[in-house]
């Protein structure tokens, strides 16, 4: 795929500048680069927002535009590592948006030329993908919204999304996409303590993404606690993720250590994990 082939040469450019530094929905960062050399390229980061399965992930995007843009959309290819983190975000790579017209919607939905912006595109990604509930996301679902069987299975969608994305964390600080490297060892540093503390509380019960700074948010009404699979699974990745913190120099994160050894029930299966050592 030509854009593809692209993305591929834009790692050996130099960067002419962070373009961008901005606030979006719920507090989540943007923050994005572009290639002196190639002015139709742009390496963007979303930080996941408060109260999602998201919450201090990095997710990284690669945008191609080409020459018939503003008229029609950039491409956009998410660096998944190989996870399904959502519906909308394949392990390929696509990102599916109506606003990218790479998804159904109507012509309000779509990109439309002269008005639709890149920022837009971002902004789009966070609140409208790594949204609170993505399960409903998935096509035919939104109808379950509110009923007792869809929410439960948001809740299970939400507990393994969490996983993905803690491992997906430690990707990008073992392999962090070229010229943020020091972003994302500047931010998992600020943060990781933050993420760990998240952890305790889940193991401890709390619902996925019901957590925001110095407290907890709402959370549905019925069984608020975690699933024991997930509790199990959550342990099982303590010790990587505490140690890859510990590797980029985050402080005060030692001390979680014993979270891995806090569930004692049986085994279960966990979900795929990266490739994280080569």
């Amino acid at each position: 795929m030509k854009f593809c082939n692209t993305l591929t040469y834009s790692r050996s450019l130099t960067p002419l500048k962070i373009i961008r530094t901005t606030t979006i929905p719920k507090m989540a960062l943007l923050q994005s680069r572009v290639y002196e050399a190639r002015m139709d390229l742009l390496r963007a980061v979303i930080v996941g927002a408060e109260g999602t399965p998201y919450h201090d992930g990095l997710f990284f995007f690669d945008v191609f535009f080409p020459s018939s843009y503003p008229n029609v959309p950039p491409h956009v290819h998410y660096h998944s590592g190989g996870l399904r983190i959502n519906p909308n975000l394949y392990n390929c790579g696509k990102v599916c948006l109506s606003l990218l017209n790479t998804w159904s919607g109507s012509q309000k939905e779509k990109w439309i030329p002269g008005v639709s912006t890149m920022l837009q595109v971002l902004v789009s990604i966070q609140g409208l993908i790594l949204n609170a509930k993505p399960y409903f996301n998935e096509p035919g679902y939104a109808n379950l919204s509110g009923s007792i069987s869809g929410e439960k299975k948001s809740l299970e969608y939400n507990e393994r999304t969490f996983i993905y994305s803690l491992q997906t964390m430690v990707y990008n600080m073992r392999r962090p996409p070229k010229y943020f490297e020091d972003f994302v060892v500047g931010h998992f540093c600020k943060h990781g303590r933050d993420i760990l503390v998240s952890c305790k509380a889940y193991l401890d019960g709390a619902q996925v993404g019901c957590l925001a700074k110095g407290g907890v948010q709402d959370v549905d009404e019925g069984d608020k606690s975690c699933s024991q699979q997930f509790k199990n699974n959550l342990a099982e990745f303590i010790t990587i993720l505490v140690n890859t913190f510990l590797e980029i120099g985050a402080k005060d994160c030692q001390e979680f250590l014993p979270l891995a050894q806090k569930e004692t029930g049986q085994a279960t299966t966990a979900p795929r994990p990266m490739n994280l050592y080569n």
